[in-house]
């Protein structure tokens, strides 16, 4: 992946054994409090994060913004051992279920390679879940979809889950010949399961004939130039590893490292700063769609598989830019939350906790930005400081909804819409309308509407660009002499494509003020 020497941003603070505190955080300037750049970006981020990271007590953290391929902005503060050299770009974290996507992702490749069904039992590429005894009579057999999805029935397993790294592969074969309790029918609702992603990891390793780290090292990670990722901690260089703590009785206590194992495939990846950012800048190529050529190790489509969530939504507090509260949803889809968020709009998101580590990340794809950060410290999720930051990014106009071109039919549709407003006769273009159009009002009645929306408004604009929502949809706005008319329209499914909706709204310009 690029990076562009002249915005990217590496500080790296000072060795010291404790990470900053309340009183180092930068003061924040007038000028931050609302950035309109990315300049004025940077101070409000880094002192979020330096707040973050003082309260969490975490030794040492590194984030990164990512954008339309480059990184924009990357920090390093604290240390990798509590009484050890400073975090840098380079330092190798473990992610926790941030390692879920890469599961996923080696799930759907190899779906793609025509090797497993999404919609095939989990049973079927793992013989021992055959003999399993479910809630119900009339519970589904699972799925792997419903493994990816978090929708198999087990019961959400955090705190035992994340202790099974270390599980091997003879271990957890009798584990699954001796079956597991499920906590309700699969198929029924969303409930996060460590478990289920290791058999996800299982399926990786039975329906590719390689150990699922090997598959995903092999073929995901290093066509990516994730060079230094990867799921044994010990055979990575030591100095370079950000040592695991936890929190306690007013201090750092160590986590004891854990070896590779089957629970990998659910949590296991470790990375750095630098290697991640190429993984977010891959995941952000898959949009929008496009005629480009693949370069990816994964079809663009298939990332954006990802994305899609099951039907089980959940909902979400959140503060607007106005400080009013805001309603948000999202649902889980592969290895990655999608959402709508009031002040990001379309999102994807994962955190990962993990004994010694915590990590967050989140897409924009709308936006060609994502985010992540890494902390040393047990469960040390930096989510909010996160969220805002991307909140930040989009307040200061640095990562804008990238245009859509308008489509040439939708153009051409658009231009006799321009033609029906001057004649104020829909009848000028009545070879472009479909079949109902006229059903659902009369062309008499159109003369009428259009006659009086044109007294009102005077003389208009209308050849400003219109704004697709799709390639068969968009929206315009026009300035007019006596206000704006805004207006959308949209065409039907057909061929030849023609406009089976159309719709004008006028507002007024204000009277002045009275003196």
């Amino acid at each position: 992946m690029r990076r562009n020497a002249l915005i990217m941003t590496v500080l790296l603070m000072g060795a010291g054994a404790a990470p900053p505190v309340q009183a180092q955080t930068p003061p924040v300037t007038a000028a931050a409090a609302t950035p309109a750049s990315l300049h004025e970006a940077i101070p409000v981020i880094d002192a979020a994060f330096d707040r973050w990271q003082a309260n969490a007590h975490a030794p040492g953290l590194v984030y990164g913004v990512v954008q339309n391929g480059e990184i924009i902005h990357l920090r390093a503060t604290g240390v990798k051992t509590v009484d050890g050299a400073p975090v840098t770009p380079d330092t190798l974290f473990r992610i926790a279920s941030m390692s879920k996507a890469f599961t996923a992702l080696a799930i759907l490749k190899l779906r793609d390679e025509g090797r497993l069904s999404l919609d095939a039992l989990a049973e079927t590429y793992v013989p021992e879940l055959a003999d399993w005894t479910y809630p119900t009579a009339d519970s589904p057999r699972i799925r792997v979809r419903d493994l990816l999805n978090h929708t198999g029935g087990f019961v959400t397993d955090d705190p035992w889950g994340d202790r099974q790294q270390v599980l091997t592969e003879a271990e957890f074969t009798r584990m699954l010949e001796d079956g597991v309790p499920f906590t309700r029918a699969p198929q029924t609702a969303f409930e996060y399961s460590n478990f289920g992603y290791a058999l996800l990891g299982r399926i990786v390793t039975n329906v590719s004939g390689r150990p699922y780290n090997d598959y995903i090292e092999a073929e995901i990670m290093r066509p990516l130039g994730m060079t230094s990722s990867g799921y044994d901690v010990f055979a990575a260089p030591q100095d370079r590893r950000a040592l695991g703590y936890r929190w306690e009785n007013d201090a750092w206590s160590r986590e004891p490292d854990m070896r590779h194992g089957v629970f990998g495939s659910m949590g296991g990846v470790q990375t750095s700063a630098e290697d991640y950012a190429r993984w977010i800048a891959f995941l952000l190529s898959a949009w929008p769609a496009r005629d480009d050529p693949e370069t990816g190790p994964v079809r663009r489509s298939t990332v954006r598989e990802m994305a899609q969530g099951s039907n089980f939504v959940q909902p979400r507090g959140g503060t607007g830019a106005d400080g009013q509260p805001c309603a948000n949803a999202s649902a889980y889809g592969m290895g990655l939350q999608s959402g709508v968020d009031c002040n990001l709009g379309v999102y994807l998101a994962h955190g990962g906790g993990y004994p010694g580590y915590g990590s967050f990340m989140i897409l924009m794809p709308e936006r060609g930005t994502g985010l992540f950060a890494f902390a040393n410290r047990t469960y040390a999720g930096p989510a909010g400081p996160l969220f805002d930051a991307a909140a930040t990014l989009v307040r200061a106009g640095v990562a804008p909804v990238r245009p859509t071109a308008a489509s040439a039919i939708l153009t051409e549709r658009y231009a006799d819409v321009g033609r029906i407003w001057a004649a104020g006769d829909v009848g000028v273009a009545n070879d472009r309308l479909a079949m109902n159009f006229l059903m659902d009002r009369s062309v008499e009645n159109w003369r009428t509407v259009l006659g009086q929306l044109k007294t009102d408004a005077g003389a208009c604009a209308t050849d400003a660009p219109i704004t697709p929502t799709g390639g068969l949809s968009g929206t315009y706005r026009w300035t007019c002499d006596k206000g704006v008319v805004e207006g959308r329209l949209l065409l039907a499914p057909t061929t030849p494509t023609a406009i089976q909706a159309l719709n004008f709204r006028f507002t007024p310009t204000p009277a002045p003020a009275a003196q």
